[in-house]
């Protein structure tokens, strides 16, 4: 092995990067959800000058941070390809889709213990209002939980919209600190936050997903840009993780499972971690959600 490619084991833990290591174990397709553990994933595209900022051109290491851990959306695309509601439980549109009308959660804070309200969707829209939102003409609060959303053109998938990693919802009184320190809805608060290097979220106490995802204690994002690099992490138990898109630096793949299939692969996964029978595609690791759909076995 090449020093190009071999990982500095010294400088992962120096970097606490690598946390205490935890030997793999076989996996059962069949075994429910179990509260515990801590998920390690090795990720690429990380940048030192990132930020919980929806504006910038997020890699994988900060969209897996940001979506299903640490912040929310309005709605979210299950693994089946199905609409969920997130933190709004549901939505009206006119007939030509040109209106529509959100029903916002009602029993959701913020990290910081702020209350979500429909001041936080507005002012959060506004960041998007001229990219994925520019058709957006206005965006009015009917109540605190009831907010009503005007296009220039109809879109009957603007629901769909919505679920994108881009719209992701800050407190709108402490937006600012928000994208520094990582303050959202999540089943995950920041705890550690190192740009381009590592992301410790811990699980909150309690969330309106509690019993339907969140599984694991901990969720541990490493950056390790050389994909060599990232296999090597994986197979020698020092994440449980990787996104990788071919299977050649990994070796012996038995006790490795590769997603969403084997011939069409972005992420590899130690047999430590369950999957779900059905995983969605649409983004990397599960629609970027594995921290909240896995567990550990």
């Amino acid at each position: 092995m090449t020093r190009r490619t071999h990982i500095d084991r010294r400088a992962l833990f120096a970097s606490g990067a690598a946390a205490a290591l935890l030997a793999a174990t076989g996996v059962s397709a069949n075994v429910s959800p179990q509260h515990g553990g801590r998920l390690r994933a090795a990720l690429s595209g990380a940048d030192r000058l990132d930020r919980f900022d929806a504006r910038q051109d997020h890699g994988l290491f900060m969209q897996v941070a940001m979506v299903g851990a640490v912040f929310d959306t309005l709605t979210e695309i299950a693994a089946d390809g199905t609409l969920r509601g997130e933190l709004a439980t549901g939505w009206q549109g006119t007939s030509d889709a040109r209106s529509w009308v959100l029903d916002l959660r009602e029993d959701v804070t913020f990290h910081n213990g702020a209350p979500f309200k429909a001041a936080d969707v507005e002012a959060s829209f506004a960041l998007r209002s001229e990219t994925i939102l520019n058709d957006v003409t206005s965006v009015m609060a009917l109540g605190r939980h009831k907010l009503q959303v005007e296009l220039a053109v109809g879109d009957p998938d603007f629901p769909y919209r919505l679920s994108d990693p881009q719209l992701v919802i800050y407190p709108a009184q402490n937006m600012v600190e928000s994208m520094y320190k990582g303050i959202g809805t999540g089943l995950y608060r920041a705890h550690r936050f190192q740009p381009g290097r590592q992301f410790i979220g811990h699980r909150v106490e309690s969330h309106y997903k509690d019993d339907r995802a969140g599984w694991f204690e901990e969720l541990e994002l490493v950056a390790l840009s050389a994909d060599a690099v990232r296999a090597e992490a994986l197979r020698e138990h020092l994440v449980d993780v990787a996104d990788l898109t071919h299977a050649a630096d990994l070796g012996d793949v038995s006790g490795i499972t590769m997603l969403p299939e084997e011939h069409f692969m972005t992420t590899a996964v130690d047999h430590c971690v369950c999957v779900p029978r059905q995983v969605g595609s649409r983004w990397p690791l599960d629609n970027l959600r594995a921290a909240e759909r896995w567990w550990m076995a």
